[in-house]
C-alpha cells in the first residue's frame, strides 16, 4: 500500500492545510535568502520551487510527484533521485534547500554526506523538519507509534533526532538561524572546518 507521501494530491492536500495553520511562514523563512545554483532536495510535488530562483533544480525519488512538480514549476529542472544517491558532480551547488525531507529518507547519515559532496566549500544547507520531541513522555510516544505511522506515511519517521544527524554528518548548525516550535525546527548549516573531505562521485549536471 503507498503512503500519504506517495499519493500526490493526497500529500498536497494535507501539506496545503498545515501550511493555512502555521507552516507557510517556515516555508518562506527556508526559500528566502538562498543564492548561487540551488538544489531542492526531495522536492516532491514542488511546494518550495515556485518560491526559488529561476533554474533551479529539484530532486526526488518519487516520480508522480515530479510530474506534479513540473505543472508547479515549468521552468525548473527535475530529476528523479534519492538523496543516498544524488547524481550531480561534486560541488555543484551553492545552496541545497530541504523541507520536510530527511523524515522520510531512508540513510538520513549517507543522505547528508551526500549533501556535503554537492555543496560548494562555503555553501549552505538550509533545512525545515520535524524532529524528535524533546520532551521524554512525548519521544516515548513517537517511538510507539512509529512503525504505524511510517507505513501509513509512506516513510516518514517522526522520532528522528535529525539535528545531531546534520552534525554527525559533518556540519556545523548556525545557531543565529535556528528557530524550534514544538517539534517543528529550521535552521541554516555549513561545512565544519574539521569534516573531512567526502569523495567526489556521480555525474550528471
Amino acid at each position: 500500500m503507498r503512503g500519504i507521501e506517495q499519493i500526490p494530491w493526497l500529500y498536497d492536500a494535507t501539506l496545503a492545510l498545515a501550511e493555512r495553520t502555521g507552516l507557510k511562514r517556515w516555508r518562506q523563512w527556508l526559500c528566502a535568502g538562498v543564492e548561487g545554483r540551488v538544489l531542492d532536495l526531495g522536492c516532491g510535488t514542488g511546494r518550495n520551487l515556485p518560491l526559488l530562483p529561476p533554474g533551479s533544480v529539484g530532486a526526488d525519488p518519487a516520480l508522480d510527484s515530479l510530474r506534479r512538480a513540473r505543472r508547479r514549476a515549468p521552468g525548473a529542472r527535475l530529476v528523479q533521485a534519492r538523496a543516498e544517491a544524488l547524481p550531480f558532480r561534486a560541488a555543484a551547488f551553492d545552496t541545497v534547500v530541504s523541507g520536510l525531507v530527511f523524515c522520510s529518507v531512508d540513510n538520513p547519515g549517507a543522505g547528508l554526506r551526500e549533501v556535503r559532496r554537492v555543496l560548494r566549500p562555503g555553501g549552505t544547507v538550509r533545512m525545515l523538519e520535524h524532529v524528535r520531541s524533546e520532551r521524554p513522555w512525548r519521544a516515548r510516544i513517537q517511538d510507539l507509534v512509529q512503525p504505524a505511522w511510517t507505513r501509513l506515511a509512506g516513510g516518514c519517521r517522526p522520532n528522528r533526532d535529525t539535528e545531531r544527524t546534520v552534525e554527525a554528518a559533518g556540519f556545523a548548525i548556525d545557531r543565529a538561524t535556528r528557530r524550534a516550535q514544538g517539534n517543528l525546527r529550521r535552521f541554516a548549516a555549513r561545512i565544519a572546518p574539521s569534516a573531512v573531505p567526502v569523495a567526489g562521485a556521480p555525474s550528471a549536471r
